[in-house]
């Protein structure tokens, strides 16, 4: 393995948009974009963005129906998975966040450096699966919103969303900040949206709290464990760690070891936060349904339109389900600007091959719209909810591979210099990767035997 990266170009300077003069936009290209004021507290706003563009990732179409399904089944239980995993995410957020700062280096471009293409290769493979993984849930997802919101059959829903493409372009127009501004607007529809619901539940407040304490059932129990996993894979998702180590790069933060600290510090307090906040989104959908299904009986809860219709019988009122449907569609919406910018540093950081951006969606999307489209035309709409579960798991057996090669980069002083990761973190890292990798091997082994 090389003592150091091969750095190369990543940016000329500040631009004013995401697209520039010389072609397509490459996530490169916005390196620097964001201009970072002096002052304490204007300087922190510089950095807030990038950690809300990872949470949407934290409470996608998929993270709804791990939630769903765990609140129905097992009421309350499963909270600690969904805290445990969010302790995990900031931990490894904070990682990307100091790759990218101290190396200069996402994710992607750190993998295709520091080792042979035997190796960076099969991880590109991992990567793609991940993200396509990620667009069906998207898919599904934002299908299903249109259908509850407006009627759209589920079959066309599916073909509708790889329409999306023209949002992203315009607002790649734009420029970056606008794409956190709109993925940061949308995150606040979800929150009202969730509050309200949550008020109409009138959960039980002391099984929520007893919820967040760890309990052995988890391994016990395989069913548990398997939706266990569908949230661990829906929370800490392997595009997230590449996305956050190239959007990050868009603030011109400096070179010195001073500023790049500074940088680090913002950066880690942006993404602890938007985390945080994803972890009351993914933990109120769970407390929902728990409160509103579990409690009167509808354990085998899976499917999004049978919550959506439930819940104005359940909860008493009918701007629930139209709440429900609203934050659904909201969260498809958002994961597709994330995912894109996923994908572009998935394939621009591997391969070094820049798509442009409408080419390079379309290809992901036709990809997820096949399994999406065949499971909906010979299942029916019953099915979904099992694929959309079955992608977070898929999600979670992805991890390893992208978590291993950031946490070995980040605690590698020859890669990092003065901003490798002290020892507390690194251990703590190493800790997260092993558990990870535990609960998949246990899950393997459970589905063979």
């Amino acid at each position: 393995m090389p003592d150091n990266f091969r750095l190369s170009e990543i940016g000329s300077g500040p631009s004013s948009g995401w697209r520039q003069d010389r072609g397509e936009a490459a996530l490169s290209d916005v390196h620097s974009s964001v201009a970072v004021p002096k002052g304490r507290w204007r300087r922190f706003a510089a950095f807030i963005g990038p950690g809300y563009m990872v949470a949407v990732g934290y409470m996608d179409p998929g993270n709804w129906a791990t939630s769903l399904a765990g609140g129905s089944r097992f009421g309350y239980t499963l909270l600690f998975v969904a805290l445990l995993s969010n302790i995990m995410a900031i931990v490894l957020q904070s990682l990307c966040a100091r790759l990218a700062i101290g190396s200069g280096r996402d994710l992607a471009q750190a993998c295709r450096d520091a080792f042979p293409r035997w190796v960076s290769i099969p991880l590109w493979a991992a990567a793609e699966v991940a993200i396509i993984a990620t667009d069906i849930a998207e898919v599904i997802g934002t299908a299903i919103g249109l259908n509850l919101l407006f009627g759209v059959p589920l079959e066309l829903g599916v073909l509708l969303t790889s329409l999306d493409v023209f949002l992203i372009l315009w607002l790649q127009h734009k420029g970056f900040r606008w794409l956190e501004a709109f993925v940061i607007a949308l995150l606040g529809v979800i929150t009202f949206s969730f509050c309200v619901q949550i008020l109409l539940a009138h959960p039980d407040w002391g099984g929520v709290l007893r919820g967040f304490f760890p309990t052995t059932e988890v391994l016990r129990n395989p069913e548990m464990l398997y939706l266990a996993l569908g949230i661990l894979g829906a929370t800490v998702m392997p595009h997230n760690l590449y996305l956050h180590s190239a959007i990050v790069q868009t603030r011109a933060y400096g070179d010195t070891v001073a500023e790049k600290r500074a940088a680090l510090t913002y950066s880690t307090l942006d993404s602890t936060i938007a985390l945080m906040f994803a972890l009351l989104i993914n933990a109120a959908i769970l407390i929902l349904a728990a409160a509103s299904f579990h409690g009167a009986g509808h354990t085998e809860l899976a499917e999004i339109d049978d919550a959506h219709k439930l819940l104005g019988p359940l909860l008493g009122s009918a701007i629930a389900p139209t709440l429900f449907a609203v934050a659904l569609l909201c969260c498809g919406l958002n994961s597709t600007v994330t995912a894109t910018l996923a994908g572009q540093a998935v394939m621009e950081g591997f391969l070094q091959i820049r798509l442009k951006p409408w080419i390079r969606r379309l290809v992901t999307r036709a990809i997820a719209i096949v399994p999406a489209a065949a499971v909906t035309l010979l299942y029916g709409p019953r099915a979904t909810g099992e694929l959309l579960i079955l992608t977070q798991v898929v999600l979670s057996l992805q991890l390893t591979f992208a978590v291993v090669p950031l946490v070995l980069f980040t605690c590698d002083r020859r890669k990092m210099g003065p901003l490798v990761a002290p020892r507390w973190l690194g251990i703590t890292a190493w800790a997260i990767a092993a558990i990870i990798m535990a609960l998949n091997a246990k899950l393997v082994l459970d589905f063979l035997g």
